[in-house]
Parts: C-alpha cells; structure tokens; sequence
C-alpha cells in the first residue's frame, strides 16, 4: 500500500532514508483528502494511524517513527529512543544517531528542513516556520547533531515543500521583525500590494542554514499553497475557508 504514498526525494541526502511527503497515498476524505498525518486535525483517528503507518513505511520500512507537539519554537530534542505519541515533546526538531527510528515534522505551508552526516550517522528534522526560522531553529538543530558526533562540514540540508514567495503575501510589520534581525533580510521581500510584500520563505531558511557553515544545501522549490493536488497548505484552507486542514510529513532516520 505504500507504494502509492508519493516520495519526494533530494540528491543532496542520497544514500540516506528520507521522504518529503505530500498529500498522495493516503485515506483521508474531504478536506483532509489524502495522507493526513495531523494529529492536531479534526480527520479520525483511524486514518490519522493508518496515514502515519503508509508515511514510515514509504520511507523507513518497519522503524518507528517519532514526531513532535510543534510550537512554532527553535527548541531540538534528541530522540534515543521511541517516544510515545500522547506524550510528545513540544519542540519543532528532532536529531537522532539511532537506527529504526523514523523522525518527522509535520507541515502545511511552513518549511520542512531535514538534515544528515551520513559518516557520521547523525539525522535531524526541523519545522521550519517563520517564527521558528527567525528564533533559528535550524541552528539548535545543528547544534545537536554535532553533539552527536555530527561535523558541521559534512551536513548535507535539504528545505522541502513550503510556501513559495509567489504565494505568501505579508504584511509591513511582518517584513520589519526581519529587517530588525539583519537588515539584510530586506533581500527576502519583494514588494507586493500596498502596504504588503511577498516573502521568499525557503530562500530566507536556506540563508540560515549557508549562515551556520552548511556548505551542502538544496532547496525542493515545491509550492505547498499552489498545488492542491499534492500538498496541504493552511494558507490555501483559510483562503477558501475550509474548516480544517491536512498536513504533511517529512521524514528522515537510518537503516
């Protein structure tokens, strides 16, 4: 069964099991249609277990997969061991060095970054939205694979499918918490409507992660809000207002 689930792989993570996910291969319906892994949803809890079971399968054949309560933070647990679902830490990444485990994040419109030193035999998984970008989430990742044993240097990244700056219109005030940061970060904006600019998300976390010393870095460039066919996006459901949303799962472990 899941080899109907759709893998998005990276050539920068060859070698490595890995998957960026989306919403095909799953048994959801109606506005979750599809491979609804969010537990956060209104979908039931029988296709919820099922979604997640086709997504580690598709990706990792028999590991156990881990994910997290997500808060929009920069906070990184490391996994040694499987956590049980009811009692997931809050955080937005997770690193591991321990095989048969399957460590994800879940998504829907924020950008998914999974990263690994195969010599080493250290992955890690982080949710990327703005917030969690901005606080560096991507840097406390790092920062706990190389506590791992992991080498700043050999760190293959890769930011899956997110929200493109086509399709992610934001306000002055939200352009300003950047420029504030670095007032570089003004090359993330386009300008759009008035008072309005189109942020360039997945360019802005590719910074950061060439900004810590990843010199291994490749962006997917798959649009979450414009193609419905194959992703969930929030942004998408608010627009039409949906009820509710999907979301989807990036995975990453080792053999």
């Amino acid at each position: 069964m899941a080899n109907s689930v759709e893998v998005n792989r990276a050539a920068a993570l060859a070698g490595v099991a890995h998957g960026f996910l989306g919403r095909r291969g799953g048994v959801s319906t109606g506005v979750h249609g599809g491979l609804n892994v969010g537990t956060g949803s209104t979908d039931t809890p029988a296709a919820l277990a099922e979604n997640r079971r086709r997504a580690t399968e598709a990706v990792l054949r028999g590991a156990t997969l881990v994910t997290l309560y997500q808060v929009h933070s920069a906070d990184c647990v490391t996994v040694r061991a499987p956590i049980d679902h009811t009692l997931r830490p809050h955080a937005d990444a997770l690193v591991t060095d321990r095989p048969g485990l399957a460590i994800g994040v879940l998504t829907a419109d924020c950008a998914p970054v999974l990263l690994a030193d195969a010599e080493a035999g250290v992955v890690g998984a982080a949710h990327a939205g703005w917030k969690g970008a901005l606080a560096g989430v991507t840097d406390t990742t790092i920062v706990a694979m190389e506590a791992l044993g992991a080498q700043r240097d050999r760190i293959a990244a890769v930011v899956g499918p997110c929200i493109a700056r086509a399709s992610y219109e934001v306000d002055r005030a939200f352009q300003q918490r950047f420029e504030q940061a670095d007032p570089a970060n003004e090359r993330f904006f386009v300008d759009g409507r008035e008072d309005h600019a189109q942020f360039d998300l997945e360019a802005y976390v590719a910074h950061r992660l060439a900004a810590a010393g990843l010199t291994r870095i490749e962006t997917l460039g798959l649009d979450t809000y414009a193609d419905p066919d194959r992703f969930f996006s929030y942004r998408r459901a608010t627009h039409r207002g949906e009820p509710d949303y999907g979301r989807q799962i990036s995975i990453i472990g080792l053999d």
